[in-house]
């Protein structure tokens, strides 16, 4: 049977394949063993209680789904009383997400959720800046520094940070958190969306604009992660549209060392171990030993790929 553990940074993880945060949580438990995937990534808290943004909040669209849920928190101290110890229980690596408004907040709320049981902070800086009316920090590679600094000053803990595809240049982006301290990249998020019902003629959610998730966006997704693997020596997690173990190598020969599972999850909340059982059959068939092999090992002619990369960057 091939070896399917990974290591991202100074975190061994028994698989490549995670849930993403948001798409994920305790009921889980009763459709996929929690001991067998390769990390446990709760939703977001922020230091702020939200209620989350109006209703509706989730709307189907072709090969995938809008969302426009606003990340709800009950704030710190609820999350470390009530959320985060059943996850501790299980024998995986819990990670641990967290949103903020303002760099500060990020810092703070960072440094309380430093704790021995987590084993990464995962800090989504893909969610609006408060301090530059709104733009996601990972939008620019300047507030992205800014927050990612703060953050490595609050904390010894490894921590990843999530970026978002509505960058214009997201290799930039995530260069400028691997230098401010990041010690991983997921990419990514959702893309900025919006669909209409023709007949009301309203906007299928609640906030008029969301986050496109699902198949629809895996190719984009992969485009990004390879982007990011060519810049940064840091880890790149994958993100986006991944439904069966062959997107999970797409993902890793693109340059990515481990993936995280959303959109997929609340279709067949079991799907992650049908994945991780999947990525042995494709290993055996493949003749691949170590699936940590596959990193980056996508077969380019070198010369144009270069080419294409700086075209892109000029373009962004």
């Amino acid at each position: 049977m091939a070896d399917l553990t990974v290591r991202v940074g100074e975190l061994r993880l028994r698989n490549p394949v995670m849930p993403a945060s948001g798409c994920f949580a305790i009921e889980y438990s009763e459709a996929l063993d929690f001991n067998n995937l390769g990390a446990l990534v709760i939703k977001s808290v922020s230091p702020k209680t939200r209620a989350g943004n109006a209703t509706p909040r989730v709307s189907e669209t072709p090969s995938g789904m809008l969302n426009s849920i606003g990340i709800p928190s009950k704030g710190l101290d609820h999350y470390r009383a009530h959320i985060l110890p059943p996850y501790t229980r299980f024998d995986t690596p819990v990670v641990v997400s967290i949103s903020a408004d303002t760099v500060d907040e990020f810092a703070h709320a960072v440094s309380e959720m430093s704790l021995p049981e987590v084993a990464v902070i995962e800090a989504n800086i893909s969610c609006p800046n408060l301090e530059a009316d709104g733009m996601a920090f990972a939008m620019d590679p300047d507030t992205t520094y800014k927050a990612v600094a703060a953050i490595r000053r609050n904390t010894q803990h490894p921590f990843w940070a999530k970026l978002t595809p509505n960058a214009a240049n997201v290799a930039v982006v995530a260069k400028a958190a691997e230098e401010a301290g990041a010690d991983g990249i997921v990419m990514g998020n959702t893309l900025l969306g919006m669909s209409i019902d023709v007949r009301s003629r309203k906007p299928t959610l609640g906030n008029v604009m969301g986050g496109l998730s699902g198949p629809a966006i895996k190719p984009i997704a992969v485009r990004m992660v390879h982007q990011c693997w060519r810049t940064v020596r840091i880890p790149v997690i994958g993100c986006g549209g991944i439904r069966c173990a062959e997107d999970v190598v797409e993902f890793m020969l693109a340059g990515a060392t481990a993936v995280q599972v959303g959109t997929a999850s609340f279709i067949d909340p079991a799907i992650m171990q049908k994945i991780i059982d999947g990525l042995h059959v494709y290993c055996e068939e493949m003749g691949v030993a170590h699936i940590s092999e596959l990193t980056g090992h996508v077969k380019l002619d070198r010369q144009l790929t270069d080419r294409w990369l700086r075209f892109a960057q000029q373009s962004g």
